[in-house]
């Protein structure tokens, strides 16, 4: 990759991916976009930034063509929470969206990353240890705009010969940027309140394991993937990758050890429940490890003596 253009720039993920891009390839080989225009308040640093909305197709071109870009890194989309409350919406922008990413990736012959999720799976796909391949067939429109993702990317890449790749994330865990409607926030959510509040009111039911992971160790997968030797890609779209699996009361334990006051409490969403219980226990990214050397750096127990530290740093405590 010489110059990068990452949609959703001013998410979760893209916030901090578009930072560690620039350190790598220079800020001025990172193109970030995003269809809001505060870029400046937002902290991902002075590159090259420019408005987009993703569902306009010749503007999407327009910026690949101006900046001479030779990889996009699609990460614009509406989250599993979300969809479900908007799904009309969430079709268009993660379809359309999808859609003018891999023709701007055509014309301009770009590598093309998007990433898929462990909402592909649902509930009549295998629960522990889910493999790479598999069937897939969610119950919730996230879901569905996912699995459709995937079978677009490897369309473009047989029939166009688009340089595809992506991964399945799991949850993303973050100190830096607060998550974006999923249905793994809670994760998130429950270390700010720990350095807060001392306590925590989980949406999600006790014994609710689902596959997660350290924002550190998605950004370097990410990474990892678009540089790949691509004669020793068995798969594109998308690889399993996971860290870690845990249900709320675990990541409780872990944050007991470091805060013993901490109290961890339920009040059950039904909505988010519901498609918690459609996605995998754990899943395998041993393709992944074979394929591309996938290898996460962080654990339940180090993630969490990290999140907590870089926490009190951030509130000044």
């Amino acid at each position: 990759m010489k110059t990068i253009l990452v949609t959703g720039a001013l998410g979760q993920i893209g916030s901090e991916l578009v930072m560690k891009l620039r350190s790598l390839y220079g800020e001025d080989h990172v193109v970030g976009t995003d269809i809001r225009s505060n870029a400046d308040d937002l902290g991902i640093g002075g590159g090259p930034y420019e408005t987009l909305d993703v569902t306009d197709g010749k503007r999407f071109l327009d910026i690949g063509k101006k900046y001479r870009v030779d990889a996009v890194i699609h990460l614009a989309a509406l989250l599993s929470a979300k969809a479900e409350a908007q799904p009309q919406r969430a079709w268009h922008l993660n379809m359309t969206g999808l859609v003018n990413g891999l023709e701007t990736a055509r014309e301009l012959h770009c590598q093309f990353f998007a990433p898929s999720s462990i909402a592909a799976f649902g509930p009549s796909t295998p629960q522990d240890q889910t493999p790479q391949d598999t069937i897939q067939r969610p119950t919730t429109l996230y879901g569905v705009t996912k699995v459709s993702g995937e079978l677009l990317c490897d369309y473009y890449y047989q029939r166009f010969g688009v340089d595809t790749r992506g991964v399945r994330f799991p949850g993303l865990i973050s100190y830096v940027t607060p998550p974006g409607g999923g249905t793994t926030d809670y994760a998130v959510e429950i270390y700010y309140h720990a350095v807060q509040h001392k306590k925590y009111t989980s949406y999600i039911a006790a014994g609710t394991k689902m596959d997660m992971m350290y924002m550190p160790d998605a950004l370097d997968a990410t990474i990892q993937l678009m540089e790949a030797d691509p004669t020793k890609l068995v798969h594109r779209n998308a690889f399993n990758i996971s860290a870690m699996s845990f249900a709320p009361e675990d990541v409780a334990a872990a944050i007991q050890t470091r805060i013993p006051e901490f109290v961890l409490t339920y009040d059950v969403d039904p909505v988010r429940q519901r498609i918690a219980e459609s996605w995998p226990n754990s899943i395998d990214p041993s393709c992944a490890v074979d394929e591309w050397g996938f290898r996460p750096r962080y654990d339940l127990e180090s993630m969490t003596d990290d999140m907590l530290q870089k926490l009190r740093i951030k509130r000044g405590t």
